[in-house]
């Protein structure tokens, strides 16, 4: 099949799959008329490429999770480690996200938002000492 049929069988767009290519995680057949051939197998690779960045996985960790979905000789072990240290990795961001989100409150819910100069919201991102709620 071609890339257009390719891409909308996978949900990716044609530029995302030539830079898989690109970079190597793909590698489809070339027809006779020198435009590149995707097969079933290619594009169950494309599936697995889009579900895997779907849910948060770099690059390089689809890579690893590819050549283990390629191995039937794997351990689920290894699989299950790559998705407990993804895991792992958005907890962390969530419970960032969550004090970043606390911290803006905070500066939002103390400032007047009236027509005084006064904000402690530039105070902060200026780096200036801390205020006094009032």
């Amino acid at each position: 099949m071609n890339i257009g049929d390719a891409s909308l069988q996978s949900g990716l767009p044609p530029k995302t799959i030539r830079y898989y290519e690109d970079i190597g995680l793909l590698k489809p057949g070339w027809a006779e008329n020198g435009y590149r051939d995707y097969s079933v197998k290619d594009l169950h690779g494309l599936r697995f490429l889009q579900r895997s960045r779907s849910l948060g996985f770099s690059v390089d960790e689809c890579r690893q999770l590819l050549s283990l979905y390629n191995d039937k000789a794997r351990e689920s072990a290894e699989v299950k480690a790559i998705a407990q240290a993804k895991l792992v990795e958005i907890d962390r961001k969530i419970a960032e996200l969550v004090g970043l989100r606390s911290a803006l409150h905070h500066l939002v819910a103390n400032c007047h938002g009236d027509e005084r100069p006064d904000c402690p919201i530039i105070d902060q991102l200026a780096g200036e000492p801390s205020f006094q709620s009032s």
